[in-house]
C-alpha cells in the first residue's frame, strides 16, 4: 500500500530567480490548489547539471515526511523524446522529474518501487500546448500540483514502465586496497567551498584511520597531482586552526575536504567529478 500523498511540494531546479520562471511555476501550483504548501529546496543548481540534481535530491529527500512530493527539474533535453516521469520510492516518497539521470542517487539509496510516464494529454497545463520549452511549469509543476492536491492519484499520472528502464548516470564506488583508499570528489558545497568525496566514513574506520590523527592525501585532476600532503582527519572544522585544511566526516557520512573558515575549492582551484581522484594512506615517518 502506497504512502498517503501529502499536500507538500519540494522544488529544486536550475532556473535561478533572475526572471519569472519560478514565480510562474509556483503560480500554476496555487491555481490548482491554494492549500498546497510549496517549499524551495534550491533553484541554484548548476545549469544543465543532471548529476548535481540527482545528488542533491538524495541529500535531503530522506529527511522529509513520507508522502512528500519532490519536483526536480534540470532538463537540458526538454521537449525531446526523454520521458517525463512520476516515481514512487520504496520508502514512501513521490518524485516528478524528467527521466534523464536525475533519479540515479534516489534509486541507489532509496530504491524505486514504481515509475510512470506522465500522460501529457491529461496532466499538462492545457493553456500551454504549443510550447515545448518549459515543462517545469507546464508538465512537472502542474502534474505534481494535481497529485499533491489529491486531484489525481499516483496511478493516474500515466502508464507504468519498468524500473529497469530508468536512465541512470555512472556512480563510482570508493575502494580499499592494501591500506590505501581510492575515491573521487563527488560533489561540492558551493557556499562554503568544501569538497565531498564518495569515501564513506565507515571505510576510513575499516582501514584503521583514527580521528584526530593526520593522514596522507593525494588528489589528482586528470592525472596531474594537485594536492599531496598530510592533513588532519577529524570530526569538525573547529578542531584545526583557522585557515588550516581538514578531512572531516560530512552530514552524509562521507569524508570531505574543507578549510577552517575558508574555501578548499577556491584555495586549490578544484571542482568535482570522476576525473578528480583521491587517495588516502597512512603518513610515513618523515611527515
Amino acid at each position: 500500500m502506497k504512502q498517503k500523498v501529502l499536500p507538500l511540494l519540494v522544488f529544486q531546479t536550475d532556473f535561478t530567480y533572475l526572471e519569472g520562471a519560478v514565480a510562474s511555476m509556483y503560480g500554476v501550483v496555487r491555481s490548482v490548489d491554494m492549500k498546497t504548501e510549496i517549499i524551495t529546496a534550491t533553484h541554484e543548481l548548476p545549469q544543465y547539471d543532471i548529476w548535481s540534481a540527482s545528488y542533491r535530491l538524495q541529500q535531503y529527500a530522506g529527511f522529509w515526511p513520507k508522502g512528500t512530493v519532490f519536483v526536480s527539474v534540470v532538463d537540458p533535453g526538454v521537449g525531446t523524446s526523454r520521458k517525463a516521469c512520476a516515481a514512487y520510492t520504496k520508502d514512501g516518497y513521490y518524485i516528478i522529474t524528467p527521466d534523464n539521470g536525475t533519479l540515479t542517487h534516489v534509486q541507489r539509496e532509496h530504491g524505486i518501487e514504481e515509475i510512470r510516464e506522465i500522460d501529457e494529454t491529461r496532466n499538462r497545463l492545457p493553456s500551454t500546448r504549443g510550447t515545448s520549452v518549459f515543462h517545469g511549469r507546464d508538465l512537472f509543476g502542474y502534474c505534481a500540483a494535481k497529485l499533491a492536491a489529491g486531484k489525481i492519484t499516483f496511478e493516474e499520472t500515466g502508464k507504468p514502465y519498468s524500473t529497469d528502464e530508468i536512465v541512470t548516470l555512472p556512480v563510482e564506488t570508493a575502494v580499499l586496497d592494501n591500506g590505501v583508499i581510492r575515491g573521487i570528489i563527488e560533489i561540492d558545497d558551493p557556499n562554503f567551498g568544501n569538497l565531498w568525496t564518495n569515501i564513506p566514513f565507515a571505510l576510513m574506520q575499516e582501514a584503521g584511520f583514527v580521528c584526530g590523527e593526520d593522514v596522507h592525501v593525494t588528489i589528482r585532476n586528470n592525472d596531474e597531482i594537485v594536492y599531496d600532503r598530510a592533513v588532519r582527519f577529524d570530526m569538525t572544522f573547529g578542531n584545526v586552526p583557522k585557515g588550516e585544511d581538514i578531512l572531516y566526516n560530512n552530514e552524509l557520512m562521507n569524508v570531505s575536504f574543507a578549510v577552517s573558515q575558508g574555501s578548499f575549492k577556491n584555495k586549490y582551484g578544484l571542482g568535482f567529478g570522476p576525473d578528480i581522484k583521491v587517495e588516502i594512506r597512512k603518513v610515513n615517518g618523515n611527515e
